[in-house]
């Protein structure tokens, strides 16, 4: 019998001072089976890093030819591939010839990555930002999230501050170039 997914319901308070968005957020995320709590909570912070009217959660992992977030216009066409943990060359290709903007956020050593990638033929490459996400901080999230789940997440000068349960988990997001 065929495991089925998860969910998982979060109640946001997002406060993105970097971008100046400010929104009250209701999602309900699907983990799939295959996916692990890192690669979820990386799609999550990806939506909400990403926000902006258009903005959806695909059916990522389970659909190979969709990102795990994507932003459309009204008429359907896509402006922002959200792309999380170790895409591939062809995928990225494939997504920036699609897409206006194309972005990675990594669970992963964002090092290994780029070698992953290095020489491979994708196009604008440079233009790909790839959003790193400390392995400590995604556990301590990890650790900290419920099937429903309230968090307090505010962006400033590229610190990434969550509250959640009563705790309060910091990062830094670093963000690194294929080219």
């Amino acid at each position: 019998m065929a495991q089925t997914a998860t969910i998982y319901t979060f109640a946001i308070n997002l406060s993105n001072m970097d971008r100046g968005v400010y929104e009250s957020l209701d999602l309900r995320v699907a983990r799939q089976p295959s996916e692990t709590m890192e690669y979820m909570l990386s799609r999550v912070i990806g939506y909400c890093l990403e926000y902006r009217e258009g903005i959806a959660f695909t059916q990522g992992i389970a659909a190979g030819d969709e990102p795990a977030v994507a932003v459309r216009d009204l008429t359907g066409q896509m402006l922002v591939w959200v792309e999380v943990g170790m895409p591939d060359a062809d995928r990225l290709h494939r997504a920036s010839k699609q897409a206006a903007r194309v972005v990675i956020y990594t669970h992963r050593n964002p090092e290994v990555l780029k070698q992953q990638l290095a020489g491979k033929r994708i196009h604008r490459a440079e233009t790909i930002p790839i959003f790193a996400l400390d392995a400590r901080f995604m556990a301590a999230l990890g650790a900290a999230v419920e099937r429903r789940t309230s968090l307090e997440i505010s962006v400033t000068e590229g610190q990434i501050y969550i509250e959640v349960g009563g705790q309060s988990i910091t990062t830094t997001l670093t963000e690194h170039r294929l080219a």
